[in-house]
């Protein structure tokens, strides 16, 4: 999740905050919108790659109502990152190479596997 769009789904009156999506790593600087499935990053030692997006599931609700429609559409679910929900849910990530991670890490796409 990037924490631009937890702001972005906070501006629109829904309560949440870095953690609360059930996401494990919450990134700065990321435009959600141009993250594509299949990108490696580097966070730290750590090389992750993007694999699917997350479909938002039920216990969100407890966000407000209409908070996985805000967050996810039919567009996002056909994998078209021309939509203005994409990556607003957050991917899912497979880790490539291991290692530790710390608050503040820098993240950057990765030019090589390990």
């Amino acid at each position: 999740m990037t924490a631009e769009g937890i702001e972005e789904l906070a501006a629109q009156g829904f309560p949440v905050y870095p953690g609360a999506l059930g996401e494990n790593v919450t990134t700065r600087g990321l435009d959600h919108r141009s993250l594509r499935l299949g990108q490696r990053y580097r966070i730290a030692g750590v090389a992750i790659e993007l694999s699917e997006i997350r479909v938002p599931c039920s216990t969100l609700n407890v966000y407000g109502k209409g908070i996985q429609a805000a967050m996810y559409d039919a567009q996002t679910q056909a994998g078209d990152p021309v939509s203005p929900r994409w990556g607003l849910s957050g991917f899912y990530a497979s880790v490539v190479c291991t290692g530790t991670i710390q608050t503040g890490d820098p993240i950057s796409l990765a030019d090589e596997s390990c």
